[in-house]
């Protein structure tokens, strides 16, 4: 039981982003399942105080939101933490190339639970050295 204990807290921190609450609870669920810790924030502003409060490993960030997209959010994620891994999600395929500057990897939330996981295992694999 311990080392489930200590694996939890070992695991890494992932801070999803999205104004639609569904969206983000059932992202958040799969999250857990795969062995993540999660904070939820409901828009850019939430995401962005989060950051700077907790230790993140990485951000899955809603490109659509209302206020703050998400292109808008990644960038002041860079200017406090250059080297955070962003996965951007959105609805709309082919984003403009402006869009997705400031993240490490895009993709459509069509794409399933399956390829989101992927691309998280992908930013960590290209992060670390081993």
């Amino acid at each position: 039981m311990g080392t489930q204990v200590h694996l939890m807290q070992s695991s890494p921190l992932i801070l999803c982003v999205d104004d639609e609450a569904v969206g983000l609870r059932i992202r958040s669920m799969l999250l857990e399942r795969a062995g993540y810790r999660v904070l939820c924030a409901p828009d850019g502003p939430s995401g962005l105080s989060l950051l700077e409060a907790y230790p993140v490993d990485a951000v899955i960030l809603d490109y659509s939101m209302p206020g703050m997209d998400g292109d808008e959010v990644a960038r002041q994620m860079r200017a406090i933490r250059p080297d955070l891994p962003i996965l951007l999600l959105s609805a709309y395929v082919g984003l403009p190339a402006n869009a997705t500057a400031n993240v490490s990897l895009y993709m459509t939330k069509g794409e399933g639970a399956p390829a989101l996981l992927a691309n998280l295992k992908r930013l960590f694999s290209e992060r670390s050295p081993q």
